[in-house]
């Protein structure tokens, strides 16, 4: 009996000793990751500017030059051109003038690449929502900041 209590305590005590330091690792603050936060909810925040103002060159600056932009339904658009042929489409052909984007998380090591999870609302000229759904992106550090390098996202709708 007393071999099994010990060996219980010691299993236990490892368990807390264990938790305790993965708390203690997670509670502690990532400058790195912080800054990618805050460029990330600042590039979020004048996406949709770009459909208000019909000004692609804002949205266009959302994105790494080597980007890829997978839309529900569609085929992947790829490299320094997919931001505009994206833009286009959506202002264009489906009416986007603005939009909400609600990150729910956004984990990495904040060095190199982070990932962006969260959901989205689309609005016509109307201010009347024609669309949302949730997106994963994965942002990359480059000379210019934060940029989106895969943007990926689907509807909650059927269609």
């Amino acid at each position: 009996m007393k071999r099994i209590n010990i060996f219980t305590v010691v299993q236990i005590t490892g368990m807390l000793f264990l938790g305790y330091n993965c708390n203690a690792q997670q509670s502690k603050v990532n400058p790195s990751l912080e800054e990618a936060k805050k460029e990330i909810a600042a590039s979020n925040t004048i996406y949709f500017q770009a459909f208000a103002k019909g000004d692609p060159s804002i949205f266009i600056n959302r994105y790494a030059k080597d980007c890829w932009i997978m839309p529900p339904n569609a085929p992947v658009l790829r490299g320094a051109g997919a931001p505009l042929e994206f833009f286009k489409t959506a202002y264009n052909k489906f009416g986007l003038r603005n939009g909400k984007f609600i990150t729910l998380d956004v984990f990495g090591d904040g060095k190199e690449f982070v990932t962006e999870v969260g959901i989205w609302q689309s609005f016509d000229v109307h201010n009347v929502m024609f669309d949302n759904g949730k997106f994963l992106v994965l942002w990359k550090k480059t000379t210019d900041g934060w940029k989106m390098y895969r943007d990926s996202f689907s509807s909650d709708h059927n269609k």
